[in-house]
């Protein structure tokens, strides 16, 4: 089952539950203009739990944005996945903590956390505390974060060859995002590409 949710146009839920042996996708965007914080907590409760969350924030202005986003694993052979990526300009603030916890029982838990920002200009900030608690000792977990800026070597073989200069910059961060809006459909993803 997929599920998108438009910060600052649909609700979003503070809590789920999946005691169902279930496929859910679920995508979170926050598009430009859009200030917001953003809890979220999900329980999987039953093994063959399949959990991908996707979270794009787009803050070119002076946006205040705040994941704080938890997954507990209470069961073993379940797997949850989270990719978040962010494009961050102007003064605003982009902030990711993110849990994942594994209980003592959670044995063939497979848990992955990624969190991943470009920011636009020296006044922008993005911080990301992704964290794993486990306390079983038979899983796969992995959790990672970057923040950087656009790559000058990308942006030098563009334009090398004839690409102009925002049109290349277009095309670094529409790479940079693909993971997120590779998901979605192809009406929503022209609306994400119009706004970069």
């Amino acid at each position: 089952m997929d599920r998108i949710y438009r910060v600052g146009i649909e609700e979003v839920p503070k809590r789920l539950t999946l005691n169902e042996q279930e496929h859910l996708r679920l995508t979170f965007i926050v598009m430009p203009g859009v200030s917001a914080e953003i809890p979220f907590e999900i329980n999987i409760g039953k093994a063959g739990v399949n959990l991908e969350i996707y979270g794009l924030y787009l803050s070119p202005h002076s946006e205040q944005v705040k994941f704080d986003f938890t997954v507990r694993h209470l069961v073993g052979g379940s797997h949850s996945s989270q990719v978040f990526r962010g494009i961050v300009g102007g003064s605003a603030r982009a902030e990711f903590d993110g849990l994942v916890y594994v209980a003592k029982d959670a044995q063939k838990t497979e848990a992955f956390q990624e969190n991943h920002s470009i920011l636009l200009s020296d006044g922008a900030v993005a911080e990301s505390r992704p964290q794993l608690e486990i306390y079983a000792d038979d899983v796969k977990c992995s959790h990672g974060a970057t923040t950087g800026y656009l790559n000058h070597d990308e942006l030098f073989y563009l334009r090398s060859r004839g690409i102009p200069e925002a049109e290349a910059r277009k095309m670094q961060m529409i790479s940079f995002i693909s993971p997120v809006i590779s998901h979605l459909p192809e009406e929503m993803k022209e609306q994400i590409l119009s706004r970069l």
